[in-house]
């Protein structure tokens, strides 16, 4: 049974076997493993992970695709229903996946400090969102998802998808990356509040910026900058991630 992708759900199915190699090798698959995968489709991928590893947690927001997904191996539970909403498997150890494009990004940032037991991430993303993933500060990609992923963890590999692989082909490029978890700072919950104030107004100064995102006031936020040696016209794409570890401290 064929069922079409949704452009509502950001969905484009797998259609090319020869890409599953490459995932399963970035994601450094083995047999003990607890694999949370989101938004699996027609179970392409899921059937590959199943034959692998011991378990695969299967997430899927489009209840159309039940039938192509049941009985896929008894080894995966289907779970229907927004990742972005559901209570996700805290017993995963990777989480791998063609993501949604429309939700990429918020699914990464959530599960750096809410699956804690995560340890890799393997994952297809649109081309510009695994670029800001890694951006180096000062370049245009880089911003608070960038920040945040590399506080949490290091990149471990790349590559570059093309769009043949997927059905219907996508308008955009495609990579698949992965990475593996580092140990969170402390008190991550307060940087993750920090950063995201800090890039919510990327033109304006950071004293600016956290101050109209309220997460602190000016004046705090200028004795904080001139804590970690930044002057009070600085803008957070000029910060290095660790910079923000300590600018957060500061703000305290």
């Amino acid at each position: 049974m064929s069922t079409r992708p949704k452009k509502e759900y950001g969905q484009h199915f797998l259609r090319d076997p020869n890409i599953l190699g490459v995932i399963g090798r970035l994601a450094e698959l083995r047999p003990d493993d607890v694999v949370l995968e989101i938004g699996p489709g027609q179970g392409v991928l899921t059937g590959y992970l199943a034959e692998r590893v011991r378990h695969v947690h299967a997430v899927e927001i489009d209840r159309t695709l039940e039938p192509a997904l049941s009985g896929v191996a008894d080894n995966v539970d289907v779970v229907f229903g927004d990742a972005l909403r559901l209570e996700l498997p805290q017993d995963a150890t990777k989480l791998v996946a063609n993501l949604p494009y429309n939700v990429a990004t918020p699914l990464v940032v959530e599960s750096l400090d809410g699956l804690p037991n995560v340890r890799l991430w393997c994952v297809m993303v649109q081309r510009e969102v695994a670029d800001r993933f890694f951006a180096a500060p000062g370049t245009k990609p880089y911003g608070a998802v960038s920040v945040l992923v590399q506080l949490a963890a290091e990149q471990t590999g790349f590559h570059a998808v093309s769009r043949t692989v997927f059905r219907p082909q996508p308008n955009v490029d495609s990579a698949l990356v992965a990475f593996r978890r580092r140990e969170l700072p402390p008190d991550f919950g307060r940087v993750k509040q920090v950063v995201t104030a800090a890039f919510a107004h990327r033109r304006k100064t950071l004293p600016n910026s956290l101050t109209l995102a309220g997460a602190s006031s000016r004046e705090q936020a200028e004795a904080a900058l001139a804590a970690i040696g930044r002057p009070p016209e600085a803008r957070a794409e000029a910060l290095a991630p660790a910079e923000f570890v300590a600018l957060t401290k500061a703000l305290q």
